[in-house]
């Protein structure tokens, strides 16, 4: 038999493992959904569940007592949806991570973009009957990373501002380029090349939807003379709502690409999601192909492909940013642009939702410059307007 002293031990370590976790709150009217979701966090070294709600309403007045680093809240609930309870959880909890639970329907793809635009850190798209097995599967594994990854940006934040509130997400905003903050080594910077944009990329995953609104909206007006090609990791319907809401935001013509399109300065092309967005050659013009290919980086739509493809049409002439995001994807293209004396600009961790993508790329080598989202886009505007 084990002593008081060696019990009262182990409730201390336990204690002091689930507060080192990451806690996440699952909000969502189906028990089933509740249920899965929570044995799966359960089955996860260093995720622990910290309270489980029905509707958004119990979930806005009991986030301040549960102190949740992530919370996965689900669109559509009886008493008060989740749209409608995401500023108050955030207004409770400052810089809380939320995931966004919805399905892959129109109404569902609106939803979530609004979502992110009003504080929402990500969403995921919820599995439905017609897609059996495998896409219960995807959620699981895509549900999961996000929430290690956003948790884990929770906890970083809180140690670099640990007077500031528990999950308090900083602004960054600087009238100069910064580097990584803080970082083994001093990040590998390559000169930036002074030469005519001839075509603009964007690659972007987690946080992309808000940091592609701010970017956009401040380069729009000199878009005029360059075409823009723009991968986010998003579903099919996801990337036809964000084409949308990014051509209201930079008062450009924004759709997703069609296979065989020619492009044109001053249109914005997003790669449609399930499919691989790549340029070609054909004659004099560049057009816009379509690939089924399997999934890169365990995305699809990719970005490396598009940077890598780019390179080849545009050289020297293309302007690449890798923006939030997690994982790597990206940075292998960045170094086919660099290679071709193109120019990388990524976004610094600050002012990233989660710096996978960019950290990745500056850690490759491939990057010229680093910079909060604040300023990006004004340094965008001089290097196509060709004021370096």
């Amino acid at each position: 038999m084990s002593s008081p002293a060696a019990s009262c031990g182990a409730r201390r370590a336990d204690v002091a493992g689930r507060d080192a976790a990451i806690r996440v709150m699952v909000v969502d009217d189906s028990a089933f959904i509740r249920g899965i979701v929570t044995r799966w966090i359960g089955e996860e070294t260093g995720l622990a569940v910290v309270a489980t709600h029905s509707n958004g309403r119990r979930a806005a007045e009991d986030v301040a007592r549960s102190k949740p680093d992530v919370v996965i809240l689900d669109i559509e609930m009886p008493e008060m949806d989740g749209l409608t309870a995401l500023p108050l959880i955030l207004k409770a909890r400052p810089g809380t991570a939320v995931i966004m639970a919805s399905t892959l329907t129109r109404r569902g793809a609106e939803v979530s973009i609004r979502a992110l635009t009003l504080g929402a850190s990500d969403y995921v798209p919820k599995p439905d009957s017609t897609n059996g097995l495998l896409s219960a599967t995807d959620f699981r594994r895509d549900l999961l990373a996000k929430v290690r990854s956003l948790g884990a940006g929770v906890h970083s934040r809180a140690r670099r501002n640990p007077g500031a509130p528990a999950a308090a997400r900083p602004r960054a905003a600087s009238p100069a380029p910064v580097q990584a903050a803080p970082a083994p080594a001093k990040p590998r910077l390559r000169p930036l090349a002074r030469r005519p944009v001839k075509a603009l990329l964007i690659g972007s995953s987690t946080g992309g939807p808000q940091a592609l609104t701010q970017l956009l909206g401040a380069v729009g007006p000199v878009l005029a003379h360059v075409p823009v090609f723009l991968t986010q990791h998003m579903p099919p319907t996801f990337t036809a709502i964000l084409a949308e809401h990014l051509s209201k935001a930079s008062s450009r013509t924004a759709a997703e690409a069609k296979d065989g399109e020619v492009a044109l300065p001053g249109r914005i092309y997003v790669a449609p999601g399930g499919r691989h967005m790549l340029l070609a050659r054909s004659g004099s013009s560049v057009v816009l192909r379509l690939s089924d290919a399997p999934p890169i980086n365990f995305c699809k739509p990719a970005v490396d492909p598009m940077f890598a493809s780019a390179a080849e049409i545009y050289g020297a002439g293309t302007l690449a940013l890798v923006l939030t995001g997690m994982g790597s994807d990206g940075a292998k293209g960045a170094v086919s642009v660099a290679d071709a004396g193109g120019n990388v600009l990524v976004q610094d961790e600050r002012s990233s939702v989660v710096w996978g993508m960019p950290g990745a790329t500056v850690e490759a080598g491939a990057c010229a410059e680093i910079w909060p989202i604040a300023d990006l886009g004004g340094r965008v505007v001089r290097l196509l307007s060709g004021s370096h």
